[in-house]
């Protein structure tokens, strides 16, 4: 079942995102001792990190990762790595131990293989994402064979918008996490909302329940 969280800005569901996911933290780690968290990249997560950061939250005690990673160099400013480091990581001096990257510069076979045994054993407490105009999330679109792949983490090629090579956690990974959270935002998000919520067959309706924080320009059609 979905559950909608809509606002008035970008700012508001942003700021709301970062509250919901420091009470889910703070609850998961009341339970265990690691809160195990995959956080999405691209822009819109950039304000919503910044408020996080903010947070009274033991910074030690969580283990990150990336839903997904694009095909580039170490370092590149595409690279979904280098914006989450930017906007969370530095702030809350994570130790490298507690990040797991996705050395996607390897190329996508060798890096979906290689996360997938960092992954190994790993149930997500956490899965934050986003979702694209089309109704992909991490790196599963439409239509891509990675949808069909049963590992837990897969190599995508061919992907719509470059980099066309990418890996990705899958759908089996995201439908085992114990929460999924999305944010997404903006007016092209509004056709694909709409069929989300009419059970559309899109990629992120496949992952399982999930809390939606939007803002009125993507939900106004609705």
């Amino acid at each position: 079942m979905h559950n909608w969280h809509i606002y008035e800005s970008q700012e508001l569901a942003a700021q709301a995102t970062a509250d919901f996911l420091a009470e889910l933290i703070k609850q998961s780690l009341q339970q265990n001792s690691i809160c195990h968290i995959a956080l999405p990249g691209g822009n819109t997560p950039a304000k919503c990190f910044h408020y996080l950061s903010q947070k009274n939250i033991n910074w030690q005690q969580i283990h990150w990762y990336l839903g997904d990673e694009r095909c580039l160099p170490v370092g590149h400013a595409e690279r979904n790595d280098v914006m989450i480091r930017q906007h969370l990581w530095s702030k809350i001096q994570a130790p490298d131990k507690t990040i797991h990257t996705i050395p996607t510069e390897l190329g996508a076979t060798e890096a979906a293989a290689k996360y997938a045994a960092i992954m190994k054993n790993i149930t997500l407490d956490i899965a934050f994402l986003g979702m694209g105009e089309d109704g992909h999330t991490a790196s599963l679109f439409p239509g891509n064979i990675a949808l069909k792949n049963l590992h837990s983490v897969v190599p995508v090629f061919n992907a719509p918008k470059p980099p066309a090579e990418r890996v990705s956690l899958s759908v089996s990974t995201l439908q085992h996490a114990r929460h999924r959270i999305v944010l997404t935002m903006g007016e092209g998000k509004q056709q694909a909302i709409a069929s989300i919520k009419n059970r559309g067959d899109l990629p992120i309706n496949s992952i399982g329940d999930i809390e939606w924080f939007v803002d009125t320009a993507a939900s106004s059609a609705n």
